[in-house]
């Protein structure tokens, strides 16, 4: 239950930075064209996991808590991409190259394909 709590509220702390900062970094560079703020999100969130992640794995830093309320729950919440990024550096260094070019292949080419499935059917049914 511990857990749970702490995943939500890491999560309410990163949707939070995550609306604040993808709006600022939109506002700053007052582009209608290009999702800047999105794009800074996912590359602040990658950088923190990376380096969050080596600290815990070679320093021991974080307690399984810690982790939950960090990685799930901040993290996850800042943006899933950064998970997404760990999981396809840790299988491609775990010598895993072809699931880790499997595991961005798929979310690219399904993520993407639910998103156009999902509108298409979304315009068919409530036009």
């Amino acid at each position: 239950m511990l857990k749970i709590f702490l995943a939500g509220i890491g999560g309410f702390v990163g949707s939070v930075l995550r609306y604040s900062v993808s709006g600022l970094v939109q506002d700053i560079s007052r582009s209608i064209d290009f999702p800047y703020g999105t794009l800074a999100v996912n590359l602040l969130g990658c950088f923190a996991i990376g380096l969050l992640s080596q600290l815990a794995e070679t320093r021991g830093f974080f307690t399984a808590e810690t982790r939950t309320l960090v990685f799930i729950g901040v993290l996850g919440g800042f943006t899933t991409f950064s998970a997404f990024g760990n999981e396809t550096i840790n299988l491609w260094r775990e010598g895993e190259t072809m699931l880790a070019a499997v595991n961005v292949a798929a979310h690219l080419v399904l993520c993407l394909g639910a998103v156009w499935i999902s509108r298409a059917l979304a315009y068919q049914i409530w036009r």
